[in-house]
């Protein structure tokens, strides 16, 4: 296959595909998926190539695109391509304070912005980005402030140079791009301090092409991709292009919240998610078989039953299953779990790339059981995504699947993961110490994951920056107990705290609403969610529900005590990333006075 460098990569689709759908989006106005033709893609890119030289953007310059997904958000990535610039996404929740490190770190002259939030946050700190020109606001129904004088819509954007004045500069630009041009800087999220400038190159992307041909050869033309994870997270970006070099369709969702809404109007044959999205609809399915009794409750059981053994003991490991348990399991296949799979609005899905934080065992066991074809996998920032992955046959539950193709990997010390190869970055944008600290002489990258290798497949133990030692001595991984604990219905959120204590605790943010509907059902009186939390008998369900779980931990594992929190961890306090990862240092900080009173004696 060709793999075409990303500043040719629409215009060469657009050759063979024509007027077939490249994008589609949602218009919340009239509930209806705006179709974009490859050829249309292909129009609004070279557009917005010429106004970027209108501008005076130059090759290699930095240009900032601060929104949530959204097809403007592929137009200036291409446009930037096509003239060889970097594109730099920034989160669509990022705060002021985020957005003006960036802005300033970067040097960024020019920056698009979506929506009214991400327009307000940039304007409110223009004063303080000396380097800022102009915003570039995606969404006409943002309202300028009053004292803006500079900002255009993008419809103004590309009216700068509709005639395309400035082809000729452009296409002399394109001939020139090169694999060793950089791509883009992906601001990592922050949870051990100030966010780093991943830098990816167009090789680093060429690369992925080339080995993620070879581990998913599946991905084709006819596939329609809903894209659901940001495209600031590599993760998606990187599978984004994936998609657009296979003649994929992307369906953009804009609101991350509307992802039950929109993937049922949709219904997509593959999309990249979070655990969280397994993990949810595991727990759905418990709740649901909870509540059935009878006949119709042992069918469900009984077909999870059946799966398991159809799927995970013979098909995974390439064996015919026996006659009659096919026969059942295509009985149920048509019933029960064509039901679920319609419910979620995936039964035309043929696999479902996931990674960004561990998946409890019982939930990837699940899923694989309902014939969900789930790929795990392990990767970072500065890894252009994808380290390893499951394979369709013979992956390990509880690992993170095969290492990709032609990337070096082996243990360190602290058994730490280390890795070498193309699609690995060449460092850290304007910090030569943080390079030198994570890419050592030899070339090798530290992924700050500790792990195992055995044969071709990696395990992940912990991450070694964030393992605890009690005060005992003790060493704890809060992530094994987080995602252990995170599979119960009634918990939505949890922080392990025991660095440096005697024993381990924890703060739950609980999913109220279950525990609104337990006080209901045990005639439990109270005034507040913060008083709710506190009754003796709310109290004891958790403990009970915890205790279950943790049983395969070490003693000095468990988590002897715990208080539940009337509100959630919030972007807004510091307390989550942009991701929605845990800062355990601003957790520590926030409910400092909370987790010393669960060490009182």
């Amino acid at each position: 296959m060709i793999y075409h460098h990303l500043s040719v990569l629409v215009h060469r689709q657009a050759e063979k595909y024509g007027d077939k759908v490249a994008l589609k989006y949602r218009d919340y106005a009239t509930a209806r998926w705006i179709p974009i033709s490859w050829n249309k893609f292909a129009r609004t890119v070279r557009q917005t190539a010429n106004a970027m030289v209108a501008l005076g953007i130059e090759p290699q310059e930095n240009i900032g695109i601060f929104s949530q997904n959204k097809p403007e958000c592929f137009f200036a990535d291409f446009g930037a391509f096509a003239n060889r610039a970097v594109t730099i996404p920034l989160y669509a929740t990022s705060s002021p304070a985020q957005a003006q490190y960036i802005v300033n770190d970067a040097q960024i002259r020019y920056l698009f912005v979506g929506e009214q939030f991400q327009y307000d946050a940039a304007f409110s700190v223009f004063g303080f980005c000396p380097s800022l020109r102009q915003l570039i606001i995606f969404d006409r129904a943002v309202v300028k402030d009053p004292r803006d004088t500079t900002s255009i819509y993008f419809d103004e954007f590309l009216a700068m140079d509709a005639e395309l004045r400035h082809n000729d500069v452009v296409e002399a630009r394109t001939a020139a791009a090169s694999d060793d041009d950089l791509a883009n800087i992906l601001y990592t999220s922050g949870t051990t301090g100030e966010p780093k400038g991943v830098m990816l190159m167009h090789y680093n992307y060429m690369e992925a092409f080339r080995t993620h041909e070879i581990r998913i050869p599946t991905l084709t033309d006819k596939d329609v991709s809903m894209n659901f994870l940001p495209l600031t997270h590599v993760f998606e970006r990187g599978w984004a292009y994936v998609c657009l070099q296979r003649g994929a369709q992307i369906c953009v969702n804009l609101r991350p919240q509307d992802i039950q809404t929109t993937i049922k109007e949709i219904r997509p044959t593959v999309m990249c998610s979070v655990p969280r999205f397994w993990e949810k609809v595991y727990q759905g399915v418990q709740e649901r078989i909870e509540q059935e009794t009878g006949l119709k409750k042992a069918m469900m059981l009984d077909a999870i039953k059946v799966g398991r053994v159809h799927n995970l003991e013979y098909l995974r490991q390439g064996k015919t299953p026996p006659l009659m348990l096919h026969l059942k399991y295509k009985f149920y296949e048509k019933t029960v779990y064509a039901l679920l799979k319609k419910t979620i609005g995936i039964e035309n899905g043929t696999f479902f790339p996931t990674a960004g934080a561990a998946v409890p065992d019982e939930v990837c066991e699940f899923v694989h059981s309902v014939g969900i074809n789930m790929v795990v996998g392990y990767g970072l920032t500065e890894t252009t995504a994808t380290v390893s992955c499951f394979l369709p046959k013979n992956f390990v539950i509880g690992s993170v699947g095969e290492i990709m193709p032609d990337l070096e990997a082996k243990i360190g010390e602290d058994n730490e993961i280390l890795l070498r190869g193309k699609t690995i970055t060449p460092g850290y944008y304007k910090k030569a110490e943080a390079t030198a600290a994570a890419i050592d002489a030899d070339g090798w990258f530290h992924t700050g994951d500790a792990g195992r290798i055995e044969g071709n497949t990696i395990y992940l133990t912990d991450r070694i920056k964030d393992l605890f030692k009690t005060s005992n001595g003790k060493y704890i991984c809060p992530q094994a107990l987080e995602t252990k604990l995170a599979i119960d219905r009634y918990i939505d959120q949890i922080s392990i705290i025991a660095d440096r204590r005697k024993f381990v605790s924890a703060l739950i943010v609980p999913v109220y609403g279950l525990v609104k509907e337990y006080a209901r059902e045990k005639g439990i009186a109270y005034g507040s969610m913060e008083e709710l939390l506190q009754h003796p008998k709310v109290q004891a369900l958790f403990r009970a529900r915890i205790d279950t779980l943790q049983q395969q931990f070490a003693h000095y594992e468990q988590v002897k005590r715990f208080t539940l929190l009337p509100e959630p961890f919030s972007m807004e306090r510091g307390e989550l990333t942009n991701t929605l990862k845990l800062k355990r240092v601003v957790v520590a900080k926030n409910y400092k006075k909370l987790i010393d009173s669960m060490y009182e004696e």
